[in-house]
C-alpha cells in the first residue's frame, strides 16, 4: 500500500489528471489516473501541483532585523553595508537562530523548502558563521539550508578576509563567496576572483559571487568570473549574483559577455524585489531599473534564477518568504509577458535554483524525495499573477504546512456569493 496518492493534479509542464505515488519518502510513480490503494489520498481538483521552491540568493543572518539600530534612509546599498556594520557588534548567537528559525517557519509555510543563504564572514568570531550552522541543522529535517561563506566587508579588504573565510570552509560552510566590487579597487576586484575561483577548485566547492552589484557598467567582474571558471574547470559549478551593472553596460560588450558566461556555464541570479528597489538611486529621470538582463542570458541557454535576498533587513523593508513574490517581480521588471516567458519566471524560483543548488532528488519524477506544494492556481502563470495559496505543502510525503482556500464572501446584489478569483 502506498504512503500517499495525489490525483488529478496539473503538472508545471502542462499535464493534466497526474497521479503522484508516493512510498517511502520518495516518489513511486508519475503518471495519469492511477488509482490505487494508500493510506492517504487527496485528490488535487486540476490544480497546480508544484516541486517545492527554491531561492538561490538570501541573507538569513540579517533576515528580521529591519530598524536596528535604525533605518536605512537612502535606500541605497552602501548605507545598508554600514548599517549592517554598526549592527554588527550587537549581534548575539541567541538572536541570529530566532530570527532565522522564524524565517524557515515563513518558508516552509510559502513552499520554501530549499534556501542558498550568503554568511558573513568577516569578523574573526564568524558569529554569523557559527549560528546558521546551528540553524541548518535545527531545519534539516524539513528545509535544505546551503550556506556561502561571504566576505561581506571584501575578502581582501578586511584585514584577515581571507583566514576568517577559510575558517568558515572548514567549519563546515558549503559555497565559496565574494564580493569583488566592494574591493578597495577593480585590480583587487579581479584578484579576489582569481583567488577565491583557486581556493574552491582546491577543495571541490561550488562557487556564489555577488558580482557588478553596481549601476557602473564598467564593474566588469562577471568576464573574470567567467574566465577563471573555464581555466579551472568549474564549469557548472560557479555562479554569479546580482550581476546588475550589466543593466547598464554597452550592448556591444554584452554580446561578447554573454557568450563568454554562455561558454563558461555560469549560473545567473537576479534579485528582481532588491534590484529594483537599490539599483537607480542616483539617478533622476528617466531611472534605470537595475535588474541584469534576464530574458538574453537565458535565451543564451543559461541557468537563470531568482533570489529573494532580502526581508525585513537593513537593504529591503518587504518580504514574506514568498518566491512567488520575487517571479512576479521579475516578470515584471524583465518585461517577460509572453506565455513561454512566464513559465520561465516560474522556473526561475523552481527547478532552475535546483540546478545551481545540485540538490539531489530534487523535481516530480519516480526515484525523486517527495517534496511538492500544491498551489491554488491551474498552470505556473496564474501561479505568479495571484501569488497562488500554498493549499498543502509535502516534505519526504509528510505534510508540513496547509492553508484555506483564499476564497472572499461578497455580499452584491445580484451577484455570486464569494470570489475565488481564479480564472475561468
Amino acid at each position: 500500500m502506498l504512503d500517499l496518492l495525489i490525483t488529478n493534479a496539473t503538472l508545471p509542464d502542462g499535464r493534466k489528471r497526474m497521479s503522484v505515488a508516493v512510498q517511502d519518502g520518495r516518489i513511486a510513480e508519475v503518471t495519469e489516473g492511477l488509482q490505487a490503494a494508500a493510506h492517504e489520498t487527496v485528490d488535487a481538483g486540476g490544480l497546480l501541483l508544484s516541486p517545492p521552491f527554491v531561492d538561490a540568493h538570501f541573507h538569513m543572518d540579517s533576515t528580521l532585523s529591519y530598524g536596528q539600530p535604525r533605518v536605512n534612509e537612502s535606500g541605497t546599498l552602501l548605507e545598508g553595508i554600514a548599517l549592517w556594520g554598526e549592527l554588527k557588534p550587537q549581534l548575539t548567537h541567541e538572536a541570529i537562530v530566532e530570527r532565522a528559525l522564524r524565517y524557515c517557519d515563513w518558508a516552509v509555510a510559502r513552499g520554501l523548502l530549499a534556501v542558498r543563504s550568503h554568511v558573513d564572514t568577516s569578523h574573526p568570531s564568524l558569529l554569523p558563521v557559527q549560528a546558521l550552522l546551528d540553524v541548518k541543522k535545527r531545519v534539516a529535517p524539513y528545509l535544505d539550508l546551503q550556506l556561502v561563506a561571504f566576505p561581506q566587508d571584501g575578502v581582501l579588504r578586511a584585514p584577515g578576509g581571507l583566514d576568517n573565510l577559510q575558517r568558515a570552509l572548514d567549519l563546515g560552510v558549503d559555497v565559496v563567496g565574494g564580493i569583488p566590487h566592494f574591493e578597495r579597487t577593480y585590480a583587487q576586484g579581479t584578484d579576489s576572483v582569481k583567488l577565491l575561483c583557486e581556493l574552491a577548485a582546491s577543495q571541490g566547492k561550488r562557487v556564489d559571487m555577488h558580482c557588478d552589484e553596481s549601476d557602473d557598467p564598467h564593474s566588469r567582474h562577471v568576464e573574470t568570473l567567467a574566465y577563471e571558471t573555464q581555466r579551472l574547470g568549474l564549469q557548472g559549478r560557479v555562479t554569479g549574483s546580482h550581476l546588475t551593472s550589466m543593466h547598464s553596460m554597452d550592448n556591444y560588450y554584452v554580446s561578447k559577455l554573454i557568450a563568454l558566461m554562455a561558454e563558461a556555464d555560469l549560473g545567473v541570479v537576479a534579485n528582481p524585489l532588491i534590484n529594483i528597489t537599490l539599483q537607480g538611486r542616483h539617478d533622476t529621470y528617466p531611472k534605470r531599473r537595475g535588474m541584469t538582463r534576464v530574458p538574453e542570458l537565458m535565451a543564451a541557454g543559461l541557468t537563470v534564477a531568482f533570489g529573494h535576498d532580502c526581508v525585513l533587513d537593513p537593504w529591503y523593508s518587504g518580504g514574506s518568504a514568498d518566491m512567488l513574490e520575487a517571479a512576479h517581480m521579475g516578470l515584471h521588471v524583465g518585461q517577460m509577458t509572453s506565455q513561454a516567458a512566464m513559465h520561465q519566471c516560474f522556473d526561475a524560483v523552481t527547478t532552475h535554483p535546483a540546478r545551481l543548488l545540485g540538490l539531489e532528488g530534487y523535481g516530480l519524477a519516480t526515484g525523486s524525495h517527495a517534496d511538492f506544494v500544491l498551489l491554488h492556481a491551474r498552470d505556473p502563470v496564474e501561479a505568479i499573477r495571484l501569488r497562488a495559496t500554498r493549499l498543502a505543502v509535502y516534505r519526504r510525503g509528510k505534510k508540513v504546512a496547509s492553508s484555506p482556500v483564499p476564497v472572499a464572501a461578497l455580499a452584491l446584489p445580484g451577484r455570486p456569493d464569494s470570489a475565488d478569483f481564479l480564472a475561468r
